[in-house]
């Protein structure tokens, strides 16, 4: 009985001694606990916040380029509605020549028509599209002049088509030929991996499939274009 009086006693004096340790350690370190450790902790969660504050920024950034991009290769069915109400798409059995421009770089649309091979000329197997970026937003009214103003444009460029098709004795009319989008919200120039607000000038030749054959940010030479479209 005794023996198991002096354990218990001892045992209730360690853990007075453990609680005086534990108090000592907390009355001891509690600046340090509060001063140091809690701004600690703060500083790498701040800093935990700009980092993915800045990785949200970069990803947000890149992603549309990431994702508009277009690669030699790939099979692409786009799709487009021409001012004169005609649904197309680079996936529906023809060799297609697109262009896409801006008002500013219309020359460099006709210089591209002009290097499309002879044997192409009045072959319905190939086409050629111009997609015209006109980089703002415009009132319904000023869609319907514009577009009206592209019908009148590609008369007059009809006219020019159409010599060369009577050079060859081609008896077939040039303007059925001859396909222009006015893209004003962006949505096409988005389908071809250009920006909306940029100038881009791009040309882009698709199989019959839709697969990208080649790809230009400049106007290719007549010989080079020959060799993609045949």
């Amino acid at each position: 009985m005794q023996a198991r009086k002096i354990d218990k006693q001892m045992q209730t004096t360690a853990c007075a001694c453990l609680d005086n340790v534990r108090l000592g350690l907390a009355a001891g370190f509690g600046n340090l606990s509060g001063g140091v450790i809690l701004p600690t902790c703060l500083l790498v969660r701040l800093r935990a916040l700009q980092f993915f504050f800045f990785m949200s920024v970069v990803f947000f950034s890149c992603a549309p380029l990431l994702r508009a991009a277009l690669f030699d290769g790939e099979i692409y069915a786009l799709n487009f509605v021409d001012v004169d109400g005609h649904t197309l798409c680079t996936a529906d059995g023809h060799v297609t020549v697109v262009v896409l421009t801006t008002l500013a770089d219309r020359t460099k649309a006709r210089a591209v028509g002009d290097h499309v091979p002879d044997y192409c000329l009045g072959d319905p197997t190939y086409r050629m599209i111009t997609v015209l970026n006109f980089n703002q937003k415009r009132t319904q009214a000023g869609r319907i002049i514009a577009t009206m103003l592209m019908r009148h444009r590609l008369d007059a460029e009809a006219k020019l088509l159409q010599r060369r098709y009577d050079a060859r004795k081609l008896a077939r009319d040039a303007r059925r030929d001859i396909f222009a989008v006015a893209d004003f919200d962006g949505r096409t120039t988005s389908q071809l991996g250009a920006q909306t607000e940029s100038s881009d000038f791009r040309v882009f030749v698709f199989g019959r499939n839709g697969k990208l054959l080649q790809q230009w940010d400049d106007v290719p030479g007549a010989a080079e274009l020959a060799t993609v479209v045949k």
